[in-house]
Formats: C-alpha cells, structure tokens, sequence
C-alpha cells in the first residue's frame, strides 16, 4: 500500500462516519470551487460565517461578524497561547457585545453545537496547502468542524522501511515551524504508518503521543493489532465522539509554562461511564454508588479525575452540583489540588482547599451550589462534644470524589470502646465518668456529613489487561 493509497482508505473511513471528503486543490484560490482568498488562509471563512448564522440567530449580525472577526484574528503572536485562547473560545463561546433595546447587552457566540452533531458542519480535507512566511506545506489530512482546522493528520508510506510513525511526528514538528497558523486552531494531532498510529497535543513530545485501542470503549484492538488507524478513526473521530472529547477531555495547564494535554482512551472511556452512573445514582431513589475507577501507576489518575469533575459539572441533569475532593494525607491533598487549580480553563471553576475542621463546615454548610472543595477525610472527625458529625448539606447534586479509596473509604461499622483518658477524642467529662462509646470511621461520618451525597471512588489495582484505568 502507498501512502496515497492509505490517505484514500482514511478518507473513505472518515466519509463513513459522516465527514464530506474533500480534494484540497478543489476548494483552492484558483480550484473550480474555491472556498480561500489566498494558501495563507487556513479557516474555511465562508463555512465558519454561515454556521456562526445558523447557531447564533439571536445574534445581530454585526455582533456574529465580530465574533468571527475574533476568531479569525486571535491577536496571540505565541502559538500555544494562541491556541490556548482558541480552544476556550470553541468551549465558552466569543464574548461580544451589542445594543438593544438601548441597552448594552454582552453574550457569547457559539461556534460548535455540542448537542446536536448534525447541526455542524464536517469535512476531510486530503492535500491542503498552506503558504508559510517562507515555505508552502500541504498536510495530508485536515478534519475541519464548521470551517475550523481541529484535527491534522500525518501519514507516511506503509511500504518506505525509513518513512516510520516517528517521520511522520518529526514532519509535523517541521509543520509546526513552516506553517504555524494554523496550528492555532489545532485540537489534536494524529500520526500513522498504516499499521502504527499516535495521537498528541500540540505541545506534545514523541512519548506523549498515544495510542487509541478501542472503538466502543468495551473491546481492545478490535480490527487486530495492525489496523491502529482505523481504530483511532472511527474510536476517536468520530463525529460525537469527538465533540465530547474537545469539550471535556483537553487541558491547559498553566504553571507559568502552558503545557496542553489531551487525555488517553482509558480515561476518556472511563469518565464517560463514571458520569452516566453518577447521573442515575443521584436521581431521587437511587444509590448515592457512583462507582469505583481503577487505575495503575502512572495511568492519569488526576486528569481523569479533572475530566470527570469538568464534565459532572456542566450536566444539566445535575443542576451546577458541589465536587468534594476526599483524600488521606496533606501531601496527596496538596498535589491534587495543585492539579484541578491548574486547569482552570477546563473546570470553569476555581477550586478551594479545607484548612481545619471549622474551615470544612463554613464551605460545606448550606451551600447553595457550586463550587470545588478539597479536604483530608481526617477533617470529618466529630467535635470533643459530639457523638456523631453533624450534617452539612442534604442536597441531592454533592458529588464526593473519594481518591485513594482503599484508605479513604472504610470505618462504616460502628464498635463499642471502653473508658477512654483525657488525652483521646473525647469529652474530659465523658473520660471522668468512664463513659464507653460506639466510634465509627471517617467515612461513615462523611456520609453523616453528606447523607444525600454520590460517591465515586479512584482506586489503586494491578494493571489490567484492558489498559490503565477501568471502570465499574
């Protein structure tokens, strides 16, 4: 197989699943139906106008052509950041303004339907090219949703011995650097040899470019173990697919470096049933069990654990519901929350930490919604005066992310202990009268705290044969 031939058997793969297949040469400056002013042009600018039009009636015109004005021109002459401010305003919306009924009114204008994917527009576009400061360059294939350059694929010969995956990274790394615009709107980059096949973020190195083994999130390599690209084709990029992976599963972390990460098959999977079994444990009579994540070292855990807080957070059903974030020690506590804080842009949200016990109960005690909480399961100790940890919340929407829950999640039993001295968890007046007690563990008195609360355990266990995280 050439690497023609291979572009050609993608290309159909992607017109299966619902992209229109076209010839970038067609739609050039000089093709018969020509959509670019010039090859310095990377946005389909005609296709980008008529979906912001057809997304945002209630938009005034003039308000929709400064939206796409915004877009268009990002104003960033960093690339990352640059593409940083893009993939927030494909997320969030373009801020604008406009008059009406003599008022000053701001909004945002959306440029992808998240929830109807037929209402985009979606095209594979095969040999692209674009005209660089100095070099002209033409990628093999650009996924374009509604005129926008979100995915680039790089293929090399099956057949050329010396033209392997890692050419291919190699080749967009020159990409990068010859035609950076529109790199600026890129969400995923995707490298193949016909057999082998890496996905990466744009800040990506070669060791985080990953596979994608699985199309339904239940079986692995089901096309055999040398058909990764038509794999990662219909698993990944597929149409709905993709819209949720963009929107809740790509993360800018911002430590006074911008680092972009995109996450991985197992975690993208595993958030994906987490969420749809904590929606239905925590309707009105269901079990508050939102399940138990898996993972092995070295897995993610703490991107899986943003994504799922990102996108529990922006459902509906949940109506803006509190994530409290449990875990066993300071150090894990502190680490973690050094993460979430990190990515903001994905959370919407900035998150809090807990400092005392007294400190827990002001930020959990009639919340009214909202918000990211991160405490120490040590903080759900009962008061010196109290037999039992009083309630905080008994809202429905609480949804308590339990890390390490092989330590954090146990002590539901409650046992009788004797006379206890003044030195332990007690009353002095209890410990003068030789007062025996039931005692329960930490996690009973959390749910004391959060009776009506739903629980999603991140646990530790072997690696498995399915990859490195697993829901159930």
């Amino acid at each position: 197989m050439t690497e023609d031939q291979l572009e050609q058997e993608c290309l159909g793969w992607l017109t299966e699943l619902g992209y229109q297949s076209v010839f970038g040469p067609d739609i050039g400056p000089d093709g018969d139906s020509s959509e670019r002013d010039s090859y310095r042009q990377v946005l389909l600018t005609e296709r980008l106008r008529s979906a912001i039009a057809r997304l945002n009636p209630q938009i005034p015109l003039a308000a929709r052509e400064d939206a796409l004005k915004q877009v268009v021109d990002l104003g960033l002459p960093v690339q990352l950041s640059a593409n940083r401010l893009f993939h927030r305003l494909l997320c969030g919306g373009v801020p604008v303004q406009y008059q009406k009924d003599g008022e000053t009114r701001g909004d945002f204008v959306r440029l992808i339907d998240w929830a109807n994917v037929a209402a985009n527009d979606w095209a594979a576009i095969n040999q692209f090219s674009i005209q660089g400061p100095k070099h002209t360059r033409r990628p093999d294939i650009i996924l374009f949703v509604n005129g926008l350059p979100l995915v680039l694929l790089e293929l090399k010969n099956p057949a050329d011995l010396n033209a392997d995956i890692w050419k291919a990274f190699d080749q967009i790394q020159t990409y990068k650097e010859q035609i950076p615009d529109v790199f600026q709107y890129n969400e995923i980059l995707l490298i193949s040899d016909g057999s082998e096949a890496r996905m990466g973020s744009l800040s990506a190195d070669a060791e985080r470019f990953m596979n994608w083994r699985t199309i339904d999130g239940l079986n692995l390599d089901p096309l055999g173990e040398f058909n990764e690209l038509e794999t990662m084709v219909r698993g990944a990029l597929a149409p709905a697919m993709l819209l949720d992976y963009l929107r809740y599963f790509v993360l800018f972390e911002d430590d006074g470096k911008v680092v972009k990460k995109i996450a991985g098959y197992h975690q993208f999977h595993a958030v994906r049933a987490a969420i749809q079994q904590a929606l239905k444990a925590s309707q009105p009579g269901g079990t508050h069990k939102g399940g138990v994540v898996w993972h092995t070292q070295g897995s993610g855990k703490s991107i899986t654990m943003t994504c799922f807080a990102a996108r529990v957070m922006q459902e509906a059903a949940m109506e803006n519901p509190t994530i409290v974030v449990i875990t066993d020690r300071n150090d894990l506590d502190g680490q973690l929350f050094g993460v979430f804080s990190l990515s903001q842009d994905l959370l919407r949200e900035q998150p809090v930490q807990v400092a005392t016990r007294g400190d827990l109960r002001s930020k959990l005690a009639n919340r009214p919604s909202g918000g990211i909480v991160f405490a120490t399961i040590q903080k759900f100790m009962p008061g010196e005066a109290e037999d039992s940890f009083p309630v905080l919340s008994t809202r429905s929407n609480i949804v308590v992310i339990a890390d390490e829950a092989h330590r954090t999640q146990y002590g539901f039993s409650a046992a009788l202990k004797g006379p206890v001295s003044i030195g332990e968890s007690t009353s002095m007046a209890a410990a003068a009268e030789g007062v025996a007690r039931y005692q329960v563990g930490y996690a009973q008195h959390l749910r004391d705290a959060l009776p009506n609360a739903t629980f999603v355990a991140f646990k530790p266990a072997a690696r498995f044969n399915h990859g490195a995280s697993r829901y159930a």
